[in-house]
């Protein structure tokens, strides 16, 4: 059992609000981190995807009624979303009560849909939290090049060898196109047209977000291939970053990028089954870009903004950081290990003003270079922005 970063910020929660509401991809491991908390108090635990389970809540409200007093886990919450209501019933009922307030852990694997249910529903009464797979700040005990390799699903990051886990990743991606896409799209495409698709974003990790190029090469319309992308972003799979722009009086990129968020998925796409083989892919750059994208991510404080920003003179930064302090950094992405900072990059920090400027490569010794820039590893700039508002 591997203590994730999140499980302190979910005990936090569940002392300050009635309700948490825990959403990320599924098998990134929400219902051990949630079984993990039910031991340490009186819980009770659902999953709304076993008949048994949901044949319990029949009478939801008489069922809960006989658990006012414990931790109530509803995993796979946008199964049975009618639920709300009734959880927000409780609640309220139990702060007129003058009893300790009843409380609830909600898990689901789907983000759009389900944060807005529980937005309506629970206003005041919920926190929401992002579970990613595992990370560089986290204790699982893996190498570096392995959490970029097989990326960071449990049972793919900590899988015997390499081809057990990417056999693991191939299978996921499968189960996902034939089983969990029909769940929360009306479109049925054939599974080979979305393993087709899938590829096709594999191979454009990182580019600007180019719906009618896609469709023209599926033969599908437009308004098909977004519908499929917006529900890999719900879905926690896709990242769509967006550009950065306010007033700055220059010709701006603001078609949004998009990545694989999960580089082991990227890599099981691509047929990639060995580190050498990653090192000698065509992919490599962006692969890296990526993957340090996401665990920065998955680092910053909550309600900090990323952005990417470029002109069409050239002037670009990777990664633009607006930090809920207001404080803006900008980060420049190198796999090199001799890495420089471009013209282009020093151009774009003076568009936006950026107050810190760094620049992420993959050696382990941090120091300044020309423009106020500072190289650093990945696993200390992930320690410095997780305490940046501290």
């Amino acid at each position: 059992m591997v203590r994730r970063c999140l499980h302190t910020r979910v005990q936090q929660a569940l002392a300050e609000v009635p309700a948490v509401c825990l959403v990320g991809p599924r098998q990134a491991g929400k219902t051990t981190l949630a079984l993990a908390i039910a031991v340490e108090r009186e819980s009770v635990y659902l999953d709304l995807e076993s008949p048994q389970d949901r044949a319990k809540l029949q009478d939801a409200e008489t069922y809960l009624e006989r658990h006012q007093d414990k931790l109530v886990i509803l995993d796979e919450l946008h199964r049975m979303p009618e639920l709300l209501p009734l959880l927000r019933s409780q609640i309220d009922r139990g702060r007129r009560s003058g009893r300790p307030v009843r409380q609830y852990l909600l898990l689901g694997s789907a983000s759009l849909g389900l944060l807005r249910h529980v937005g309506e529903a629970l206003t005041g009464r919920v926190r929401i939290l992002e579970l990613t797979p595992f990370f560089v700040l986290e204790p699982h005990g893996a190498p570096l090049e392995q959490l970029w390799l097989r990326g960071g699903f449990p049972e793919s990051l900590l899988a015997a060898n390499d081809g057990q886990s990417f056999r693991w990743r191939y299978d996921f991606l499968r189960a996902y196109l034939e089983r969990e896409l029909p769940l929360f799209t009306s479109a049925r495409l054939p599974v080979e047209t979305l393993w087709r698709l899938w590829t096709m974003l594999a191979h454009r990790q990182g580019a600007p977000y180019n719906a009618a190029e896609l469709a023209r090469s599926l033969g599908l319309d437009v308004r098909t291939v977004n519908r499929y992308v917006n529900t890999f972003v719900d879905l926690f799979l896709l990242r769509r970053l967006q550009p950065w722009y306010e007033n700055v009086g220059k010709r701006l990129v603001k078609a949004p990028r998009l990545y694989l968020r999960d580089s082991g998925l990227l890599h099981a796409l691509l047929g990639i089954r060995s580190l050498e083989d990653l090192l000698a892919h065509p992919i490599a750059g962006a692969s890296w870009e990526g993957w340090v994208i996401e665990n920065i991510a998955a680092s910053a404080p909550k309600g900090t903004g990323l952005y990417f920003y470029r002109t069409s003179a050239g002037a670009e930064i990777d990664l633009l950081l607006l930090l809920p302090t207001g404080t803006r950094w900008a980060v420049e992405i190198k796999r090199s290990l001799a890495p420089h900072p471009s013209r282009g990059f020093h151009l774009a920090c003076d568009d936006v003003k950026a107050e810190r400027r760094w620049l992420i490569y993959p050696g382990q010794e941090q120091y300044p270079t020309s423009g106020s820039v500072e190289v650093v590893a990945l696993r200390r700039f992930c320690e410095y922005v997780s305490q940046a508002v501290r």
